[in-house]
């Protein structure tokens, strides 16, 4: 198995504040070097190398981002992740040596933010770090035309920009950073279709493979949340071969 290799890869911090990264992996060299890499660019690096251990610092303490690893020693990451999200919508980066879709899609439906290939550079897992810290607001300065943006008001559903707050007939929804980036754009663009590689293109900061079906499986547990039914939704309607589009529920014609 490869390790990460620096490659001269240059960084700043937006703030003073240091960024707590969680990594949950039982390859106690490659914790190292992800440590040796990220705290001179303004990271703070704990490590776990087990399941049992890296459950128990993701629910005692506060972190900006988990990295974790599919493969581990008792509890398996998969399993690992399933508890996370029942206390908390941290972002989370599957790392795993194995890329197989149908590994990916149970990450991604149990809530992973995204995967993190055991084989790539530390520059795609700075900028994979990146996308999903910047997604949560939790580090980086607050953005001005989301901070100014209005409530979206679509049926029974309210959308705030700026806390990233989603309310369905006034009870909050719990969603992770890639699902309200998806319910927001869809929301924004109500009555439009958005494609798949639009989607990508907003919510990823990398380059996307159309066979990907990430999209996919975030909108089916979006869907869920919204308790839409899969045959005939109220609020994300399917564009066959195309994409999908937000509808207005007591308006379902008018678009």
């Amino acid at each position: 198995m490869k390790c990460f290799m620096t490659d001269g890869t240059q960084s700043s911090v937006d703030d003073n504040k240091l960024i707590n990264i969680l990594v949950i992996d039982d390859d106690q060299k490659l914790c190292r070097l992800i440590k040796e890499y990220l705290e001179p660019i303004g990271y703070q690096v704990h490590a776990a190398f087990d399941g049992q251990e890296g459950l128990r610092k993701a629910c005692q303490e506060s972190y900006d981002a988990i990295i974790l690893d599919v493969m581990l020693p008792g509890l398996d990451g998969i399993e690992v992740l399933k508890r996370i999200r029942q206390k908390s919508n941290v972002p989370v980066l599957m790392f795993t040596a194995r890329g197989e879709e149908p590994d990916r899609i149970v990450g991604l439906e149990i809530g992973a933010d995204d995967y993190i290939p055991k084989t790539c550079s530390t520059r795609e897992l700075l900028a994979r770090l990146r996308a999903v810290i910047r997604r949560t607001g939790s580090t980086s300065k607050p953005d001005k035309d989301s901070a100014g943006q209005k409530e979206i008001v679509i049926g029974e559903l309210r959308i705030l920009p700026g806390p990233r707050i989603a309310l369905l007939n006034e009870n909050k929804l719990e969603l992770t950073p890639v699902e309200f980036d998806l319910l927001e754009s869809l929301a924004l663009a109500k009555g439009r279709v958005k494609t798949r590689d639009q989607l990508m293109e907003e919510i990823r900061d990398r380059d996307y493979d159309g066979l990907d079906r990430s999209v996919d499986v975030h909108i089916s547990a979006l869907r869920k949340k919204l308790g839409d039914d899969p045959k005939s939704p109220k609020y994300i309607k399917t564009v066959r071969s195309v994409g999908y589009m937000m509808v207005d529920p007591n308006r379902p014609f008018d678009w």
